[in-house]
């Protein structure tokens, strides 16, 4: 049966109808698309985008490695291996995290095979060297009054062990010829050439060796002139690192301050000081034209002093210099922050016992069992806060 025209009509009118709002709804829904497409894409451009680079250069330095005898057997393990990880194990992060990590080894290293000796005449094991590495140090430092102690035998050795089992590990201080005391260690991080010149004040009393009258650098006004001049030449920025200063003295002495002056007229930027086996002030001094940062002294790293009475307790306590380096708009490499991180030495015996903390990590009942109380009864937790405070202020970070 044929449908009436009506009916017809109105089919194909509802037909047109819907095709035209199928039609306005999907071209609605395909406008909206472009924008969600961009907003997807600029996220994703967004998270990918790289985060600026970090071009800070962080310097870290620790005191005094002074092997005590009491520290250099604290290395024996039960199968008579010799390891002195436990020295740097809870400082480890810190050191590792530095661009620079440096460290000041008093003691010469020449090796078990000479015999190990504690004071007056040190002599200390390969493996603190070991462990040095391990730690994460970058540089040694070995110009102390202490170097040519076992005379110029234990140098050579200790030259050797360096070159030949970490090449790369720098070792400033020490020299194998007179060509290579004369040379300028410059290292460069991140596009900043930074010199590190080391020098002791003298070596208590022990001439140089005849075969070896290079053997250390010593603090000659000429020499530190001359050698800052070079360094200045070559490098973006200058470090100065010397052994100096009266031993538990808690103030810089006129010593010092002679050198300090002299540095500062030749244009040096960080001074960072050991000996003293104290802990002395942070100081910058500056005028129109220069400012230099001088650390006078970080103390000890790790002691056991075998010596009893009234301030021995202050030997317990040493720091980590930190320094960030950066460039300014001119290219000008500058000390953009400092401070210092605070430790406490330790002590107990026995394999793997004596060790340094983080004085942020210290505890009352930590402080209570470290056997430098039998040396000087004042020692305590507190103690250690007292003097931080006394001598670093708001420079202790």
């Amino acid at each position: 049966m044929r449908k009436p025209l009506s009916v017809i009509l109105l089919i194909l009118l509802l037909f047109s109808f819907c095709s035209c709002s199928v039609v306005e709804s999907s071209l609605s829904s395909n406008d909206t698309l472009p924008s969600t497409e961009k907003a997807e894409e600029t996220t994703q451009k967004a998270e990918k985008e790289p985060e600026p680079a970090d071009t800070t250069v962080t310097i870290s330095m620790v005191g005094d490695i002074l092997l005590h005898e009491k520290v250099s057997e604290s290395g024996e393990m039960a199968d008579g291996s010799y390891n002195y990880d436990h020295l740097f194990a809870n400082v480890k992060e810190e050191i590792e995290d530095a661009d620079i990590a440096l460290v000041n080894q008093e003691v010469i290293l020449g090796g078990r095979d000479m015999g190990i000796t504690g004071y007056p005449s040190f002599n200390g094991a390969f493996e603190v060297g070991d462990s040095l590495v391990s730690a994460g140090f970058d540089i040694i430092l070995h110009a102390t009054n202490h170097t040519i102690d076992r005379g110029s035998a234990a140098v050579r050795n200790c030259i050797d062990f360096w070159e030949t089992n970490y090449p790369e590990i720098t070792y400033l201080g020490i020299n194998s010829t007179a060509e290579a005391q004369s040379e300028i260690y410059v290292r460069e991080e991140k596009g900043m050439k930074i010199a590190f010149l080391n020098y002791t004040y003298g070596t208590n009393g022990i001439p140089l060796p005849s075969d070896m009258p290079y053997a250390v650098n010593l603090l000659k006004a000429e020499t530190l002139k001359r050698d800052i001049a070079k360094a200045e030449e070559i490098a973006d920025f200058t470090v100065v690192l010397p052994h100096w200063g009266t031993e538990y003295v808690l103030e810089p002495d006129s010593n010092q301050e002679y050198w300090t002056d002299l540095m500062f007229e030749c244009g040096v930027d960080l001074v960072i000081g050991t000996h003293p086996h104290v802990i002395e002030p942070v100081e910058v001094i500056e005028d129109e034209d220069h400012s230099m940062l001088v650390y006078y002294s970080i103390g000890n790293f790790i002691n056991s002093t075998a010596q009893s009475g009234k301030g021995v307790a202050n030997r317990m306590v040493g720091g980590i210099a930190n320094v960030t380096l950066d460039k300014n708009e001119s290219g000008e490499v500058y000390i953009k922050d400092y401070g210092v991180t605070p430790v406490v030495t330790h002590v107990l015996t026995g394999s793997a016992k004596i060790t340094t903390y983080l004085l942020s990590d210290y505890t009352e009942e930590l402080a209570k069992e470290n056997e430098i109380i039998s040396k000087d009864s004042s020692f305590s937790l507190q103690y250690c806060i007292d003097l931080v405070e006394k001598v670093f202020g708001d420079v202790a970070k």
